[in-house]
């Protein structure tokens, strides 16, 4: 069943149209984003690390692995986690997480080049590549395989250098990866030049100014993925309901919750 759900989830990057990837938070929001249609489902480390009350980087690897069983637990659909930078820093220990990744029931898992590090947050090339070989040779060493996605993260660290991006995701498919992604690439004109350089199924995290997810098909996205901002948009909704309460005391917030709670109904009678 885990190998079908890997292979499964990879051909879904195949398809005429971008693969529309949620980022989900919990159990009750992956069913919610299950019964409206999508085909597969992704963890978020920012809208985990917020449900423990906590800014992204600061889940442990057990929580994060802990969160992603929960999520895979909750539908029948292919999951992708978000395992930040492996939770290692040197190769031997990003093939250790994806290793027990493995044993979580998920379709795939991203790994990222950042360090960690604000001074120097993303890893020299030889580095970064070695770590992305080592996550790929646990991910599909079987017969349990996993959807390996390699994320080179230049554009969402103050590194807006597309050459050495592209140079980054070409050595991610050197190493094997399966899928690639650079987050914080959103111009029409440099997503075009990402995928002309490489010929793995490429991603795009949804922003502000990017194109339509049909000028992304065009331009040849396999995959569109939207991070923490569904998350943060739940939370907006909250904050929002909550400041109605104390500061204007009325209660228009329960329209709204009434609606919530009626897809709700329907997607956890499902």
């Amino acid at each position: 069943m885990e190998g079908d759900v890997a292979e499964r989830f990879l051909a879904l990057h195949h398809q005429r149209r971008p693969l529309l990837l949620p980022n989900v938070w919990d159990a009750g929001s992956a069913k919610l984003v299950r019964s409206l249609g999508f085909e597969a489902l992704a963890t978020t480390s920012s809208g985990h690390a917020a449900t423990l009350g906590r800014l992204d980087g600061s889940v442990t690897r057990d929580e994060a692995l802990g969160h992603a069983a929960t999520i895979v637990a909750a539908t029948e659909l292919p999951v992708s986690a978000d395992l930040e930078d492996g939770f290692a820093d040197d190769p031997g220990g990003v093939a250790e997480t994806v290793g027990l990744a493995l044993e979580t029931g998920l379709a795939g898992c991203s790994i990222e080049d950042f360090t960690r590090d604000p001074g120097d947050p993303i890893y020299a090339l030889d580095a970064a590549q070695a770590r992305v070989a080592a996550a790929v040779e646990a991910a599909h060493r079987g017969p349990r395989t996993l959807v390996l996605t390699a994320r080179a993260e230049n554009h969402v660290h103050d590194r807006p250098d597309l050459d050495d991006t592209i140079a980054r995701l070409r050595a991610y498919e050197d190493a094997g990866a399966d899928v690639l992604f650079a987050p914080g690439v959103t111009s029409a004109q440099d997503i075009a030049r990402v995928i002309e350089s490489v010929s793995r199924p490429v991603n795009v995290l949804a922003r502000p100014g990017m194109p339509s997810v049909a000028e992304l098909g065009e331009l040849g996205v396999s995959r569109v993925s939207v991070g923490g901002s569904f998350a943060f948009a739940a939370l907006a909704e909250l904050r929002e309901a909550a400041l109605e309460l104390r500061d204007r005391a009325n209660y228009t917030f329960l329209e709204r919750s009434a609606a919530g709670l009626a897809a709700a109904r329907d997607a956890f009678s499902a």
